[in-house]
């Protein structure tokens, strides 16, 4: 069967933005080749002529979302009378933390990134540095070491208060730990 120009490209990008929610949704471990696919309404045998492997689409899935969330961040700068603040407060809000599936692949994957091969963690540490770069560009510290200190220290407490939030099942502990999140990183970035 012939397929139009362009269709084995469209089936790529379908495939890594269904990956991508369910990636952040379930984890690595708990997702799985065949139900991937299914989601993506295609055959489990018609991965392999889009990717080597399970980690090769894990790559480009963190390349992928990493990038669309930098983008977000920077626009959600970008409109903010404080930059930063805008950045943190846009990071930190409920929607984020209630569907993981559409927020940072940073927050929902780290803790498996660890246990993936070392191209896959290169790849992640790529990623996370170019974070943490558009945080450190928003700083108004004079010494770049310290600018970059401190905004690896703003997005530790901005992923990790999200990760929390998530965590708990009380409704006010969750939104109390998102606030506490905010001031902390706002109170770095000073």
């Amino acid at each position: 069967m012939r397929y139009e120009k362009g269709h084995k490209d469209a089936t790529r990008k379908h495939i890594v933005e269904v990956a991508s929610r369910r990636l952040r949704r379930d984890g690595i471990q708990a997702t799985g080749i065949a139900a991937l696919m299914a989601d993506a309404g295609l055959t489990h045998g018609g991965f392999y002529s889009h990717f080597a492997s399970k980690e090769a689409l894990l790559r480009e899935v963190i390349t992928d979302t990493l990038t669309a969330r930098r983008a977000n961040l920077a626009g959600a700068a970008a409109k903010a009378a404080n930059p930063i603040e805008g950045l943190v407060r846009y990071y930190l809000r409920p929607l984020h933390r209630d569907e993981p599936e559409q927020g940072c692949a940073i927050a929902a994957l780290a803790p498996e990134i660890g246990r993936q091969s070392m191209p896959t963690r290169e790849t992640f540490a790529g990623e996370l540095d170019a974070l943490i770069d558009l945080i450190a560009d928003h700083l108004l510290i004079p010494d770049p070491e310290d600018r970059r200190r401190a905004a690896q220290g703003i997005f530790a407490v901005m992923m990790g208060s999200l990760q929390l939030a998530r965590a708990v099942n009380d409704p006010a502990r969750s939104e109390q730990l998102m606030q506490s999140g905010i001031e902390a990183a706002l109170r770095l970035a000073r």
